[in-house]
């Protein structure tokens, strides 16, 4: 049995490797001999200085802009001057960081009061730099360009951040939240662009931008106080390892969650000490991948446990204190925020909404949860009219909730 399973795996890692565009100098032989250092892992670099990070950026205040360059962006709905910023962020371990985002503000007028922006975080899902934001828009790529439509259409200046970091650091809560609200920063501090500090935000993303949403809004009290965020919605949370291990672990969700861990894995390179050799030649595999092959990836429903050293390496401390570390729902929000769930999700199952639900409303927090019918692509189509909406009441100064609160339909 155990001699099967090995034999699936190669096979997949195999059959993976020979549609893949592993970057190295030397990839046959990486791949008969995987590399032992975390840095032969990472994404590999696009070559545009634009990304690199100046000499001494490690002493300049989170939010600090370094350098910031004019874009055009296909199919917007509306017409809009297009900035890019590298600005400086946080990483996971409260390390500096360099990060990247795009402002897209509508040429027409706003009017009274300081123009509203939202934080976009979109599922990036990925562990490439040619997946994040800020390459894909420019290039037309996106694949939520309608989402950001939605908000500019409403005369809203929307920002897209790479918010995986400059590691690509996909499913790292921490991170994810630093450079969303180091973004935020970013823009609202930059008179050129007609924002202001006292702009109102909200912040919005599904499934893997929910990630960065969610943490986003927990992190804020400490880490940016600043901000004038008006409201957060997002929808289909992944919010607990523990419930994805058992709900995309060896199931047809299994790329995904595989190119989690190797993300995580960027930001806590500890885990590297309990991956196998089978294990490190997909890491290599899916290091520059984007979410479409990493889904479809899915097909081998490799189960995790083929990948360690130890089949319960879940289980061990070092993995579980970073699990408990990227459990959202220990810091209580200080805006109000409307999650949405798919009551029949079998990816993201609604048991991670209810948790974070209950664990924010336990601290105070004022949070609405909406739990609707369908899976995880249907709740995204049906959930984020209503959550846009609600995020729209926010930040044309509606009246705030006061009280916690659950409907299901």
């Amino acid at each position: 049995m155990k001699f099967r399973k090995h034999a699936t795996v190669v096979a997949a890692v195999a059959a993976l490797a020979m549609g893949s565009g592993v970057a190295s100098a030397d990839p046959i032989g990486d791949f008969v001999s995987p590399p032992r250092d975390a840095a032969s892992y990472e994404p590999t670099p696009l070559g545009d200085p634009f990304f690199d990070a100046p000499a001494g950026f490690e002493s300049a205040a989170p939010g600090t802009v370094f350098t910031t360059r004019s874009v055009a962006v296909p199919k917007l709905s509306q017409p809009v001057t297009a900035t890019q910023y590298l600005f400086r962020s946080t990483d996971s371990k409260d390390r500096p960081i360099v990060a990247a985002t795009t402002l897209l503000v509508p040429t027409a007028p706003w009017g009274a009061g300081p123009r509203p922006v939202v934080s976009f975080n979109p599922a990036t899902d990925s562990l490439g730099n040619a997946c994040a934001p800020s390459y894909t828009l420019p290039r037309g790529t996106n694949a939520e360009v309608d989402s950001v439509n939605n908000f500019l259409d409403r005369n809203y200046a929307v920002v897209v951040t790479d918010y995986q970091g400059p590691r690509q650091a996909y499913s790292a809560g921490r991170v994810e939240g630093h450079t969303v609200l180091d973004g935020l920063r970013a823009v609202v501090n930059d008179q050129a662009t007609g924002l202001s500090p006292a702009s109102p935000v909200g912040i919005t993303g599904y499934s893997g931008g929910a990630i960065a949403s969610g943490w986003a809004a927990q992190l804020a009290p400490s880490y940016a106080p600043e901000l004038n965020i008006a409201g957060v919605a997002f929808g289909g949370p992944p919010t607990d390892y523990s419930i994805l291990r058992q709900s995309l672990n060896g199931h047809i969700g299994a790329g995904l969650y595989m190119a989690a861990t190797f993300g995580l894995a960027r930001e806590y390179p500890e885990l590297n000490a309990f991956v196998n050799d089978n294990g490190r030649r997909l890491s290599l595999i899916y290091r520059d991948q984007c979410s479409d092959f990493l889904s479809y990836s899915g097909i081998f429903m490799i189960d995790q446990a083929a990948l360690q050293n130890d089949p319960a390496a879940f289980f061990d401390p070092v993995v579980q204190k970073v699990v408990n570390e990227n459990r959202m729902g220990a810091l209580e929000p200080d805006a109000p925020v409307y999650i949405y769930q798919g009551i029949q999700d079998f990816l993201i199952p609604k048991e991670g909404a209810e948790n974070l639900y209950r664990d924010w409303c336990g601290q105070g927090a004022v949070v609405h949860l909406e739990e609707i019918p369908g899976e995880h692509t249907i709740a995204e189509d049906t959930g984020s009219p209503g959550a846009f909406d609600w995020l729209a009441q926010r930040l044309g100064g509606a009246p705030t909730p006061t009280e916690c609160t659950l409907t299901v339909k």
